[in-house]
């Protein structure tokens, strides 16, 4: 008798699941866009998407975990993008104001997913991905050979890029996303001079 196991072959994914899926997460990225994602529930997506709640929750076992693959999907984007860039070798400062501005408008995008996620996580701080921001910062400006603390001024960049420091800026003080990066940038430069 032979002791060896046999493992099963995975099933194949079948193509109207990948793309009842895709539709999903679309829909869902619009709807919490448009209302906010407190105000949208997990029967809505489905709805809107034209798909039974089954389909949905054989995706997505709740909002947290829909919230989380829209995030995720547009972190690992950012990220692919952000790789590619820096294997080109440009310039070092115009890379760093590029990676700030692209920080900006991936929070821009998914506001309410990452204030959601913020206030169930008590902060993104500790979140690997926010990590990844300051790491990415701090590493462009080591090559730029400022005579300041870097790791000092990699926080406070990191903290001006928690979600909730950009929503106060736009909501409380009226700043744009737009003027919020721009800041960031003379800011940026103002400590390099």
């Amino acid at each position: 008798m032979d002791d060896k196991l046999v493992f099963a072959a995975p099933r194949p994914v079948r193509a109207d699941a990948v793309k009842n899926r895709e539709l999903l997460i679309e829909t869902a990225q619009r709807l919490f866009a448009e209302n906010g994602v407190d105000a949208v529930t997990m029967s809505d997506v489905a709805e809107a998407a034209g798909v039974g709640k089954g389909t949905l929750y054989r995706h997505f076992a709740n909002k947290t975990d829909l919230c989380h693959v829209l995030i995720d999907n547009d972190q690992r984007d950012l990220q692919n993008r952000t790789f590619a860039r820096l294997r080109e070798g440009g310039d070092v400062l115009t890379d760093l104001e590029w990676f700030l501005r692209e920080v900006v408008a991936f929070l821009e995008r998914n506001q309410e997913i990452a204030l959601a996620a913020a206030a169930m996580l008590g902060g993104m701080i500790d979140h690997p991905a926010h990590i990844w921001w300051r790491q990415t910062i701090r590493g462009l400006l080591l090559r730029l050979k400022p005579t300041f603390d870097v790791d000092y001024v990699s926080d406070v960049f990191f903290v001006m890029l928690d979600p909730r420091t950009l929503h106060y800026q736009t909501n409380a003080r009226g700043f744009s996303y737009e003027e919020a990066a721009e800041s960031l940038i003379t800011l940026l430069h103002q400590l390099l001079d």
